[in-house]
């Protein structure tokens, strides 16, 4: 597939219940929105990054730094929903992928383990990422979204709950799901035409919509643990790693 008909498009909105404005947080003099941008720019095997938003300033300071930003609805429900609006207006999208905007240390081997999933597969609808729980406190934290999958990695369920229900001791992993998705087009403008279902409504995890609905969702297991803008601890403990540079992958 060219790469040219692969984009990683980044919803971002203004409102934030727990962090107002968030996107437009500068840490280093520059916007987290644009942290994100240049991070998801570095892959190997999209050929665009948008930003999609319903917001006058976020599209402005997408504008100044030079990224490249579209001006969506202020009527979606989710990020999905937005992302959709995007690919049905560019007809040479054929993979889209979800990249939220308050992660601004995402890995762009990430990014492209989920692309690859999708290009060396024909039959899979979407591609998502989880990683190992060693703790104990997120594998109870209902925040923190947990995925079962078959021995073929094929996603079976994502709950805020423990699971698998742990009756036998060390008898099976638990994983937390990481929120990027990387989308047939097809599969995209599907989804988003479903109705919710009992289960995304129950969870309030929408990846439940396509399960309950019949479509694959292949999950691919990263080292790696995202770091999520939500609240002003997360802000503080970003703009601390940033200021004493312990992560070495981490551009300022």
């Amino acid at each position: 597939m060219n790469k040219s008909e692969i984009a990683i498009i980044i919803p971002a909105r203004f409102a934030s219940t727990r962090l107002p404005g968030k996107p437009l947080i500068k840490v280093n003099e520059k916007p987290i929105i644009q942290w994100v941008y240049e991070r998801a720019s570095k892959s190997k095997f999209a050929g665009n990054v948008i930003v999609a938003t319903d917001n006058q300033d976020i599209f402005d300071a997408v504008k100044n730094f030079g990224g490249n930003v579209s001006m969506t609805s202020s009527s979606h429900k989710s990020g999905s929903d937005r992302i959709a609006e995007i690919v049905k207006n560019n007809r040479d999208i054929k993979i889209a992928v979800n990249v939220q905007g308050d992660e601004p240390l995402i890995l762009p081997e990430s990014i492209d383990t989920a692309i690859c999933g999708l290009t060396e597969n024909n039959e899979t609808d979407i591609t998502t990422l989880s990683r190992i729980i060693d703790d104990k406190e997120e594998i109870l934290n209902p925040n923190v979204v947990k995925v079962v999958f078959d021995r073929f990695f094929n996603a079976l369920y994502f709950s805020r709950s423990a699971v698998p229900y742990e009756r036998n001791p060390d008898e099976s992993k638990y994983f937390a799901h990481i929120g990027l998705y990387a989308y047939r087009r097809e599969s995209l403008l599907k989804m988003t035409e479903l109705e919710q279902t009992n289960l995304e409504k129950a969870e309030s995890l929408e990846q439940l919509r396509a399960l309950q609905n019949g479509m694959n969702i292949k999950v691919f297991c990263v080292d790696y643990k995202p770091i999520g803008i939500d609240t002003e601890e997360d802000l503080i403990k970003f703009r601390e790693m940033v200021n004493n540079r312990k992560d070495k992958d981490i551009s300022v």
